[in-house]
């Protein structure tokens, strides 16, 4: 290649899409990097539902059209894959796992997994969520009678990670398997971190990100050889390994690393998502009373334990809080896929290599989508609201998220055991959390409450 081929090619690819200029961004790094919701909200509002992002090369865009999101993730998913920055960084820490993997493979891995998530699995693992639930309250709360401030986004963390842990590894949830929880966490924010730009970081650089990223990899792959090694070894006298996720996997015929990297995608995809939409959702019904009575009042005439399935039936006003939270505060804030053939987005051609930004956070509060958008209003969907194109908290497409049912069955379960017993408020001088944009939307700074034990049962 020539060198004015060279200077061609890192030049920006014209397509004719407004956006930012290079030193709009220049500018702008900072508070980007502090708060990406904030500018990805300011870019659509200034120029559309189509940015052109100055980068050199193809195209990066911010794609905030429902129809032209569903074309990138659903329609046309054939032609859009995961090579992109913010899956690179995940598979640092994941490995090719289902979340990450940008390769074919993921379709037999997801095949694998999937018993994981069949209904009657679900089924079973109901009691162990709602123990994770109890146990949490009564290690935070004891036997108090009164009214405590607390922070429901640690309560709420506390929760989803002992759920995940009891879904993936059943009773193994003493040494090494809460070690790996914990491990796991704490590798989330440094995906955070690498995932904050369009342009890749080399893995080579000594940065201390780079640095402490290595060191957890290293401790994750520790922790994961020793917890298959010891269930490789205390499997049945039919030689099943149990019927777990972890069992599962063992019993798949994948080797060793491939489950190590699906057990690490699990927990980081299971437990960071859920813990934050929870949280959100305690707030929302804190500062809407009349709908948390509503809730209330609903889980106190069902009949039967609550279960992991079908609240859109037996539960409905429940459940449509739970999709409202979902679209005010939806987990994966930013979704990225890379084309790998030249396509057509919002009426422009696109050249193979462009970047589709999607954010579910500008999605879901769409003027021309939704009514009222800021507005916490469950009933719209108790009308079929969350099939409408605008709507993807859990993504759309062949890579939907394999965990969907069992997260929604997690947060209805959790209100149910939560809000049985306790009333939910917002403090005096109350001020919202900003939102903070990490692995998920979690509350900057934490999400302070107060709970009152209000007597009914659980």
């Amino acid at each position: 290649m020539s060198v004015s081929e060279r200077l061609q090619a890192m030049q920006p690819t014209d397509i004719g899409v407004p956006g930012p200029t290079s030193l709009d961004m220049a500018r702008a790094f900072r508070s980007v990097r502090a708060d990406p919701l904030s500018f990805l909200v300011d870019v659509a509002d200034r120029f559309g539902d189509l940015v052109a992002f100055p980068v050199p090369g193809a195209p990066a865009l911010l794609v905030n059209d429902p129809a032209d999101a569903r074309h990138v993730l659903q329609t046309g998913a054939r032609s859009w894959g995961k090579q992109t920055v913010q899956y690179a960084a995940l598979a640092r820490v994941t490995g090719p796992g289902l979340l990450a993997s940008s390769e074919s493979s993921w379709i037999e891995h997801r095949r694998l997994a999937a018993p994981a998530f069949h209904h009657e699995r679900l089924q079973a693992v109901g009691q162990e969520v709602a123990a994770a639930v109890d146990d949490a309250v009564r290690e935070r709360l004891g036997s108090s009678s009164g009214t405590e401030v607390v922070d429901v986004a640690a309560l709420t963390h506390r929760i989803g990670l002992d759920a995940v842990g009891r879904a993936l590894f059943s009773t193994d949830l003493s040494g090494q398997a809460r070690q790996l929880l914990a491990a796991t966490a704490d590798a989330a924010e440094l995906v955070v971190r690498l995932g904050r730009s369009i342009l890749p970081t080399a893995a080579w650089v000594p940065s201390r990100t780079n640095v402490r990223l290595r060191a957890t990899r290293r401790r994750l792959d520790a922790i994961s050889a020793q917890i298959v090694a010891e269930r490789r070894a205390r499997r049945s006298m039919d030689g099943a390994h149990g019927d777990d996720l972890l069992g599962l996997l063992l019993d798949s015929g994948l080797d060793d690393v491939a489950i190590r990297d699906e057990l690490v995608t699990m927990v980081i995809a299971g437990h960071e998502t859920v813990a934050g939409a929870l949280a959100w959702t305690l707030m929302l019904l804190a500062e809407h009373q009349p709908a948390q009575d509503r809730l209330r009042a609903e889980l106190a005439a069902h009949r039967g334990p609550v279960s992991l399935l079908g609240h859109r039936e037996t539960l409905p006003w429940t459940r449509a809080v739970v999709d409202e939270s979902l679209r005010l505060f939806p987990p994966a804030w930013a979704l990225s896929r890379r084309a790998q053939a030249p396509d057509v987005i919002g009426g422009h051609e696109v050249p193979a290599g462009t970047l589709a930004i999607i954010s579910p956070w500008l999605l879901h509060r769409r003027a021309a989508t939704w009514s009222s958008p800021a507005s916490f209003r469950p009933e719209r969907f108790l009308d079929g609201a969350s099939v409408r194109a605008g709507y993807l908290p859990f993504g759309l497409g062949p890579r939907l998220c394999i965990g969907r049912e069992f997260a929604l069955g997690e947060m209805v379960l959790v209100l149910a055991r939560l809000l049985g017993e306790y009333r939910v408020e917002v403090p005096d001088r109350w001020t919202r959390p900003e939102p903070q944009a990490q692995v998920a939307v979690h509350p900057r700074g934490g999400m302070p409450l107060l709970l009152t034990r209000t007597g009914e049962a659980g």
